[in-house]
C-alpha cells in the first residue's frame, strides 16, 4: 500500500475524527463502580443505528425514537468498506456522511459510541473493502501480515 494513499486516509480520517471530538466535549472515567460522566455515576442504555442502512433524511426520526425509548447511547460502526470503496478514494457524502450522523446524534442530547472496524459484525459483509480481497497473501480473521498493514494503515493506528 502507497504512503500517500494512507497518508490521504489518515488525513480525511483524522479530519472526520476531530469534527467527532468537538461535538461532545465531556469527561468520562470509570470509578470501578460505575462509569461516571462529568462526575454523576451512569447506568448507560445502548441502542445500535447504522447509519448507513438508512437515509440521512431518516436519521433524526430514528435517533429522536431512539431517545424516547429512554436510550442514552447510539452505537453504529465506521463501514471501511463505504468510506474506502477502492484504494485511496474516500466516499464520506450521503448515507455514508458520518459527521452529520454524530451531529444529529448530538442535537439530540444522546451519545455516541464509534465501532471503528475494521471487522464489522452486522450482518454487512464483515465491513472489509473489496479491494482486500486483491491484496498479495492475504487472509481474514487471522494472524496475517498483509491484512495487518492494511487495517492498521486505516483504524488502529488512530486509536492509539
Amino acid at each position: 500500500m502507497e504512503t500517500s494513499i494512507v497518508s490521504k486516509f489518515l488525513k480525511v480520517y483524522t479530519f472526520t475524527l476531530l469534527m467527532v471530538v468537538q461535538l461532545v466535549i465531556c469527561k468520562v472515567t470509570y470509578d470501578k463502580k460505575a462509569v461516571v460522566i462529568n462526575g454523576q455515576r451512569r447506568i448507560l442504555l445502548f441502542g445500535s443505528i447504522h447509519y448507513p442502512r438508512s437515509t440521512p433524511e431518516m436519521w433524526e426520526d430514528l435517533i429522536n425514537k431512539a431517545k424516547d425509548a429512554n436510550l442514552d447511547v447510539i452505537e453504529t460502526y465506521v463501514f471501511w468498506n463505504v468510506h474506502e470503496p477502492s484504494p485511496g478514494n474516500y466516499n464520506f457524502k450521503g448515507r455514508y456522511d458520518l459527521v452529520r450522523f454524530i451531529k444529529i446524534v448530538q442535537k439530540a442530547g444522546l451519545n455516541a459510541h464509534l465501532r471503528i472496524g475494521p471487522y464489522v459484525c452486522a450482518e454487512w459483509n464483515l465491513g472489509f473493502p473489496v479491494w482486500l480481497k486483491y491484496v498479495p497473501g492475504i487472509s481474514f480473521r487471522i494472524d496475517n501480515e498483509p491484512f495487518k498493514v492494511c487495517s492498521k494503515s486505516k483504524y488502529y493506528l488512530l486509536s492509539y
